[in-house]
């Protein structure tokens, strides 16, 4: 579906809250971001700000290369969109960064979860929240569910998404890198084949016109 890709990254930190969530949702991998791009440069989520205190949260970029995310377990996947529903993603996203020091992270609303009791707080999410609420006007992307229930489960089970990367996220780029020498070969030893095809094809013709 559509030309266009978006990236969603599941990680476990294995942190004390993580673990948490991880017990209470009896699911792995609890925390989601979305990214655009295959290298995940700029990756988008609600999380700590700061590695060392879980209870400073908020909109963040991550860096999958930081100390803290790089020996995380991890499953990156990938989904097809229209250029127009990915703008969508891009446009809600920017609005809520250009807010980003108006929003907090959403405690409150992961008890929600738990006791599946509604919490909606003004200018709060957590990281599902997030992604679905970014989501919301993407009509092949709905959870069938209010955001402030949706779970990274949710998402990283909805139909269509492709499997890409499963393992220490200190280890995806190589294994991106590896991927598109992989695809260059392949790609290489089909131009040869076809060379060589040509070629034969050519050497026949020859031969005919010449007898």
């Amino acid at each position: 579906m559509g030309e266009n890709r978006i990236y969603f990254l599941f990680t476990d930190t294995g942190t004390y809250l993580s673990r948490l969530i991880n017990y209470c949702t009896k699911q792995p991998l609890n925390h989601v971001s979305l990214a655009f791009e295959p290298d995940l440069q700029e990756v988008y989520s609600f999380g700590r700000k700061k590695p060392r205190n879980p209870f400073i949260g908020g909109f963040v970029k991550e860096d999958i290369r930081s100390d803290f995310l790089k020996n995380s377990a991890c499953a990156v996947y990938s989904y097809g969109l229209s250029e127009t529903d990915t703008n969508k993603i891009k446009e809600k996203i920017e609005e809520i960064e250009l807010r980003k020091s108006n929003y907090k992270y959403n405690f409150l609303g992961l008890i929600g979860v738990l006791l599946q009791v509604e919490i909606n707080r003004e200018d709060a999410l957590f990281c599902s929240q997030f992604v679905a609420t970014v989501l919301q006007d993407v009509e092949s992307l709905e959870f069938k569910k209010p955001t402030c229930f949706t779970t990274p489960a949710d998402i990283r089970n909805h139909e269509g998404l492709e499997l890409v990367y499963q393992g220490i996220l200190g280890n995806y780029q190589e294994s991106q890198r590896d991927l598109i020498t992989q695809r260059r070969l392949v790609k290489g030893e089909a131009q040869l084949t076809k060379q060589s095809f040509i070629f034969l094809l050519s050497k026949k013709v020859k031969r005919l016109v010449i007898k």
